[in-house]
C-alpha cells in the first residue's frame, strides 16, 4: 500500500494538482458559507457538496465538465427536499433512498454525466440522513450547496483550470448490451438489492446510523464491473475503515473537535483523498473514514463507541454488497475482462494502423489519440484482472497467469509508443517491410480475439531500423500472449 501510493509515478503532477485544487476550491467554499452567515451543519454540508463537485465530474472536455457541474444542484436539490421531507416518515425514507441507489447506478449507462449526478443524488440523500436535515434547514442548505458549487467551479473552471492546458482524455465507451444484458442495468439491480439488505441490517444494528451501512454498499458498486472486482473493493473499503478507525481513536478522539488542528487534519484527509482515489482505494477509504471522524468532532457526536459502530456498519455494507454480486444477475470476472481485453487488442491494431498510415504519408493520419485510448483501456484490463492477481488469491495458476498476461499488454504498450515516436519525426520513412510487418500484427490480433491459433514470430536478424524494431517487438508480445490467455486445456484466463 505505501509503494503504491507514494512511488506511483504522477506524469506532469496531476494527482499533486487535482488534490492541491480540492483542497483550494472545498476550503473557499466553506468561508463563502460562513461569509454568507451559515451554521456549522450549512458549512459541512457545503463543504461535502464542493468535495462532490471536485471529485466526482469527469467529462473528457472542460466544457462537458462545467455543464455537468450545473446540473449538479438541478438532480442533488430536489433529492435533498426529499430526504428532509421525509425524515419522520420511516418506511417511504428508506424506500426513496433505495430508489435513489437504483437509479444512481443506472445512470452510469449514459457515460461520466450520468455517474456524476448518480454519485451527487445518492450523497445528498446520504447526508441529509448525516446531518439529520429536516424541512426546517432547507433554506440554509439550498443556500450552501449553491454557494459551494459556485466556489468549486470558480476555483476549477477559472482560477485553476489546468485542463485547458492538456488533450481531452480518451473515455473508452462501457460495456454495450440491452436490458439486463446491460451491465449498468444489472448493476443498478444488484445495488440495490444490496442497499435493502445493508438498510434493513443496518437498522437492526443502530437505528441512527443505519445509512453507513448502505453508504458502504453504495461506494463498493462505483467503478466496479463484475464480481470480482466488487468483491476486492469491498475488501479494500473494510481495511481501508479500519487503519481509518485505529487512526480515529489516536487522533479525532484526542481533538474532540478542537477547531484549528481539525481544520488542519480535515484539509490534510481532503488532499489524502483526491491525491490517492487514482491508485489505492484502501488509502482513499482511510481519508475518507478520518475525514468522517472529524466531521463528528466538530459536531461534537464523536465516541468512541461511535467508530466500533461504523466499523460494524461498514461490514454490513460491504457483506449486502458481496451477497448481491454472487446472488443477484452476477456478473462474472471472466465475461468483463475478456471484454477489455478483446478492446485494447483492437485497439494496438487501429494504433499500428495509424502509425504505419503515418510513416507512408498519409495526410491526417494521428495515432497519438489511439495512444491515449490504448492507456484507458489497459487501466480498463487492470482493474478487472485485480481479483486475479490480488495477494489474498488462492487460485495461483491463475494469478501466474493473469499477471503474464499484464506484463505482455504492458509490452505491447511499450512497443506501440516507441513505434508512434518514431512516425511523429517527420524524417522517418516507410517501406514494404513495415507494411508487412502491419499486416502480420494485424493477423495476430485477428485470432487472439477470435480464439484462432497466433502464428508463430519467426525469429530473425533483430531490426535495426527503430519502426521496424518495435513491429517486430508487438509481434513478438502478441504471439506470446495466447498462451496465458488460454489454459492448456483451453480455458479462458479466469474462467466462468
Amino acid at each position: 500500500m505505501l509503494k503504491r501510493v507514494f512511488v506511483s509515478p504522477d506524469p506532469g503532477r496531476s494527482r499533486l494538482r487535482f488534490a492541491a485544487r480540492a483542497v483550494l476550491g472545498i476550503g473557499l467554499a466553506v468561508v463563502v458559507c460562513g461569509l454568507a452567515g451559515t451554521s456549522l451543519v450549512g458549512a459541512v454540508i457545503g463543504g461535502l457538496a464542493a468535495l462532490l463537485a471536485l471529485f466526482t465530474v469527469t467529462d473528457a472536455t472542460v466544457r462537458g465538465q462545467a455543464v455537468t457541474t450545473v446540473l449538479l444542484p438541478v438532480v442533488g436539490l430536489p433529492v435533498l427536499t426529499a430526504a428532509a421531507a421525509l425524515h419522520d416518515l420511516p418506511v417511504a425514507r428508506d424506500l426513496t433512498f433505495l430508489a435513489v441507489v437504483g437509479a444512481g447506478v443506472y445512470a452510469r449507462r449514459w457515460g461520466p454525466r450520468g455517474h456524476s449526478l448518480g454519485v451527487f443524488a445518492f450523497m445528498t440523500f446520504f447526508i441529509a440522513q448525516f446531518l439529520h436535515a429536516t424541512t426546517d434547514r432547507l433554506p440554509e442548505m439550498f443556500a450552501a450547496v449553491l454557494l459551494s458549487v459556485a466556489a468549486a467551479a470558480a476555483v476549477r473552471f477559472g482560477l485553476w483550470c489546468y485542463e485547458r492546458r492538456l488533450p481531452p482524455p480518451a473515455v473508452p465507451a462501457p460495456p454495450a448490451g440491452t436490458g439486463l444484458a446491460r451491465i449498468t442495468t444489472r448493476q443498478a439491480v444488484q445495488a440495490t438489492v444490496g442497499a435493502g439488505f445493508a438498510l434493513v441490517v443496518g437498522q437492526l444494528v443502530s437505528d441512527e446510523r443505519w445509512y453507513w451501512a448502505v453508504g458502504a454498499t453504495w461506494w463498493v458498486f462505483v467503478n466496479t464491473t463484475s464480481r470480482g472486482e466488487t468483491l476486492v473493493r469491498g475488501f479494500r473499503r473494510v481495511l481501508g475503515t479500519v487503519v481509518g478507525i485505529g487512526l480515529g481513536f489516536l487522533i479525532a478522539v484526542p481533538l474532540a473537535g478542537s477547531a484549528v488542528p481539525t481544520a488542519v487534519l480535515v484539509a490534510a484527509c481532503v488532499f489524502g483523498i483526491f491525491y490517492t482515489a487514482a491508485v489505492s482505494y484502501t488509502w482513499m477509504m482511510l481519508c475518507v473514514t478520518l475525514l468522517a471522524e472529524l466531521l463528528y468532532g466538530l459536531l461534537d457526536f464523536l465516541s468512541p463507541g461511535l467508530l466500533a459502530l461504523r466499523l460494524v456498519e461498514t461490514g454490513v455494507g460491504a457483506l449486502g454488497a458481496v451477497l448481491a454480486v454472487l446472488l443477484v444477475l452476477p456478473v462474472t470476472t471472466h465475461a468483463v475482462t475478456d471484454a477489455w481485453i478483446q478492446r485494447a487488442l483492437r485497439c494496438v491494431h487501429a494504433c499500428t494502423a495509424e502509425a504505419a498510415a503515418r510513416l507512408a504519408g498519409t495526410e491526417g493520419a494521428d495515432p497519438a489519440p489511439r495512444v491515449a485510448e490504448l492507456e484507458q483501456l489497459l487501466g480498463r484490463v487492470r482493474m478487472s484482472v485485480a481479483p486475479l492477481v490480488h495477494p489474498l488469491n488462492p487460485m495461483y495458476g491463475r494469478k501466474r497467469r493473469a499477471r503474464r498476461v499484464l506484463a505482455l499488454l504492458d509490452d505491447c504498450a511499450r512497443e506501440i509508443r516507441g513505434l508512434v515516436a518514431v512516425a511523429a519525426d517527420p524524417e522517418a520513412s516507410h517501406d514494404a517491410r513495415l507494411a508487412a510487418a502491419c499486416w502480420r500484427v494485424e493477423t495476430a490480433v485477428e485470432a487472439l480475439t477470435g480464439g484462432r491459433a497466433v502464428p508463430t514470430h519467426a525469429d530473425g536478424p533483430r531490426a535495426t531500423e527503430p519502426a521496424l524494431a518495435h513491429l517486430h517487438g508487438l509481434e513478438r508480445a502478441l504471439a506470446e500472449l495466447a498462451a496465458p490467455l488460454r489454459a492448456p486445456s483451453g480455458s479462458p484466463l479466469v474462467g466462468a
